[in-house]
């Protein structure tokens, strides 16, 4: 393909994409197959020979559509929302023309200057305390990492790490594995499966602390069981807390949480995966207080914020824990402005040694939304979730099974965790909607995420009609198979 070839089929592309975008409404939104379908569709083997743009493109509608779940339908509710955007969309096309892996600052000077600005700029909309932010002198910054899995993994890499070292200054015959074997990370039981695994990679305990009535990690709980398990010789080196949980979005206690860990030398690590996006919002900011307590805090743009997959912002008060962690520096990867102390080399701030050209979408997003326009849509999502409530809450055969902040509405109908199973299973099954459940207190309770970039008020009341009717199907057998 030449340039002029590019040219015309780039501008076919789009209108693909374009056309895909605003006719997705009319597609179903959970595809029809089953595991294994797409291999006897296509060769066993690359072909030999080039194919043509137009039976590429014929497959696409052929073999790849209809195995594609549509994330981006107004009528996806599941999970959390993926951002998408045509801005976007547009700037990762520029990241990947200009190709670069921007492991340092001389592989690629403006991918690492734009991000350490974008950071910046995203800290100071949701704002985040001055020690967070890289500005020209700072010793904090941002990074993008791949995931807020990612992000909590370097996070506890790194407090380990640190810890490690200082107790061996003290005591220089400590080994490191006589070290490993007593730290200790903790999370609360609703935070995300991601966290259990960063402690499985890093090779410590992880304990999960029980949350209060409202789904809440609060400082007196943790703060027993870091009395019982430095009585028991174990070294409590790390926790995380949770802005927005997976289940139920609810919020960890920051102002109780935090002066313990600074008091107790251990690293706070704040995930705030989705609800991080909402706090460019006045009115959601009161989430954070006590954020200034953190080591390192992450959220996903990439969730609500129309920066598509994948991009989540990871800030450090010190920088120089993270590089700690992770620097190795061989002579190939080594450049004369390193040492200058202007610089950042973010291969030091990660896992990978690669990375690509994320920040671009999100200076395409914000300057093309601009801060008020984010705001807008994130007030349009929380709108509609309390829209959904009020639908709920007017029914009296279902209940609202957590508090409704931002996005997300926690519900069932009355009645056992069978029936809630079998509700969510005919929801699926027909396909006309998408959702996924939870566990809160021993209860099987469906979730309703606003997601879609273009879902509203029509797409949530075709969805709670459905819903309701499914429901009612179901509850009249029931008291069908009683009488009988």
């Amino acid at each position: 393909m030449n340039a002029a070839e590019f040219r015309k089929r780039g501008k076919e592309m789009v209108d693909y994409v374009a056309d895909y975008m605003e006719g997705i409404h009319g597609r179903q939104v959970y595809p029809d197959v089953e595991p294994g379908y797409l291999r006897p569709l296509i060769p066993d083997s690359a072909p030999q020979e080039p194919e043509t743009f137009e039976n590429i493109m014929k497959d696409i509608e052929k073999i790849i559509m209809p195995g594609v779940t549509h994330w981006h339908s107004p009528y996806f509710f599941a999970y959390f929302p993926t951002a998408s955007s045509y801005p976007a969309m547009l700037a990762d096309m520029l990241s990947g023309a200009i190709g670069c892996i921007g492991f340092s600052w001389t592989a690629s000077p403006a991918c690492t200057e734009l991000e350490t600005v974008m950071l910046d700029w995203l800290g100071k909309m949701v704002n985040l305390p001055e020690a967070f932010l890289a500005g020209r002198d700072g010793e904090g910054g941002g990074v993008i990492q791949g995931s807020a899995s990612e992000a909590t993994l370097v996070a506890l890499l790194a407090a380990r790490t640190k810890v490690i070292r200082q107790l061996q200054a003290k005591s220089p015959g400590l080994t490191e594995g006589a070290i490993m074997d007593k730290l200790v990370a903790y999370a609360s039981d609703q935070s995300h499966s991601s966290v259990e695994r960063a402690g499985l990679i890093g090779g410590v305990k992880l304990k999960m602390i029980p949350s209060d009535d409202k789904f809440s990690l609060r400082g007196p709980a943790l703060q027993k069981i870091l009395e019982e398990d430095k009585a028991a010789g174990l070294i409590p080196f790390f926790v995380v807390a949770t802005l927005g949980t997976t289940p139920c979005c609810s919020f960890d206690n920051l102002l109780e949480l935090g002066p313990i860990c600074n008091k107790e030398n251990i690293w706070m690590h704040i995930d705030a995966a989705y609800a991080g996006s909402a706090f460019i919002c006045p009115e959601f900011q009161h989430f954070l207080n006590g954020v200034e307590f953190a080591d390192s805090y992450n959220f996903n743009p990439h969730k609500w914020l129309l920066v598509n997959f994948d991009c989540s912002a990871m800030w450090v008060k010190k920088r120089a824990d993270l590089i700690g962690a992770f620097k190795l520096d061989p002579l190939y990867l080594q450049h004369h402005n390193q040492e200058s102390g202007l610089v950042t080399d973010y291969r030091h701030w990660q896992i990978p040694l690669g990375r690509r050209f994320r920040s671009l979408k999100m200076w395409f997003v914000f300057r093309m939304y601009g801060v008020k326009g984010l705001q807008a849509y994130i007030r349009k999502h929380v709108k509609l979730s309390h829209e959904f409530e009020s639908l709920v809450r007017q029914d009296s055969r279902f209940e609202i099974c957590a508090e409704v902040v931002l996005g997300l509405v926690c519900f069932r109908i009355k009645g056992s965790n069978e029936l809630n199973e079998t509700l969510l299973e005919r929801i699926n099954k027909t396909k006309k909607i998408h959702l996924v459940p939870c566990h809160l207190q021993d209860k099987f309770v469906l979730r309703f995420a606003i997601c879609s970039r273009t879902v509203e008020s029509i797409h949530i009341q075709e969805a709670w009609q459905h819903i309701t009717e499914l429901a009612a199907e179901l509850l009249k057998e029931g008291k069908e198979q009683k009488m009988n």
